[in-house]
């Protein structure tokens, strides 16, 4: 298959994006990145992101969107937003409590997102969710995550978190090769169980089956980076890990 292009979660940099967001990208597209992923958008309008992205050659892997600007009338403006800027992944990227005290309240917002998935179809795009920790507790003899994925529709994009899963006692591998196809966009992240500033390449992520699933089975359209740890400067951090990743052959 094509090569999966690298992208950068722009929140690995967020406090350089608060300060010079077109900065930030001109040095994030020099790296060598592709594309990013937003969380938030700084205060600029979907006209001028676009301005700024198509400036520095870069595109859109995503944007991380709360819940709740999927909801009701806001869903609307969400969605016009997200066609000026390019973006056709509208990736949820936390489950508010409330939402899921038990089982069934996580087949309820399994529920939901298989009704936004239905609602921003005709737009070219797709809703998704981002795990952390807790989707891997056992809850009722299962694990959340699969409570969700396996009561959500194949549109609906599982963004695997690497990082965040083996913090929560998880090993990617299992639950890519359980959804095939799903792994629309894949968080690149870390995890070390000695060194809590680790680097890609750096831990203990098995990342030749991780790139070896999503290269074949996961339908994998984006590699993102994310990191939330740093050993430098967070640009350097992420210069890094792009680094580390070609070394790997990607």
């Amino acid at each position: 298959m094509a090569r999966i292009p690298i992208a950068l979660q722009l929140y690995s940099v967020r406090h350089d994006c608060e300060k010079d967001l077109p900065g930030v990208l001109k040095q994030v597209a020099e790296m060598g990145y592709e594309g990013v992923e937003f969380a938030g958008y700084y205060g600029y309008s979907a006209e001028e992101l676009r301005k700024l992205l198509d400036d520095n050659g870069l595109k859109v892997a995503g944007s991380h969107i709360p819940l709740d600007d999927l909801l009701g009338d806001r869903l609307e403006k969400t969605i016009e937003f997200n066609q000026i800027l390019g973006n056709k992944y509208l990736i949820v990227p936390w489950m508010p409590e409330e939402r899921r005290p038990d089982r069934e309240g996580w087949l309820k917002a399994a529920e939901l997102f298989n009704e936004l998935a239905e609602k921003v179809k005709p737009y070219g795009m797709q809703v998704g969710y981002h795990n952390h920790t807790f989707e891997f507790q056992p809850m009722d003899g299962e694990l959340p995550w699969d409570i969700f994925f396996s009561n959500t529709k194949p549109e609906v994009i599982m963004q695997f978190d690497t990082g965040n899963a083996m913090h929560g006692g998880a090993n990617a591998v299992p639950f890519l090769e359980r959804y095939p196809g799903r792994a629309v966009t894949v968080h690149l992240k870390e995890y070390s169980a000695t060194n809590d500033k680790a680097l890609i390449g750096e831990g203990d992520v098995p990342w030749a089956e991780i790139f070896r699933l999503c290269e074949t089975t996961g339908a994998t359209e984006w590699y993102i980076v994310e990191q939330e740890s740093y050993a430098y400067e967070p640009l350097e951090c992420v210069r890094r890990c792009l680094q580390a990743l070609k070394a790997m052959g990607k």
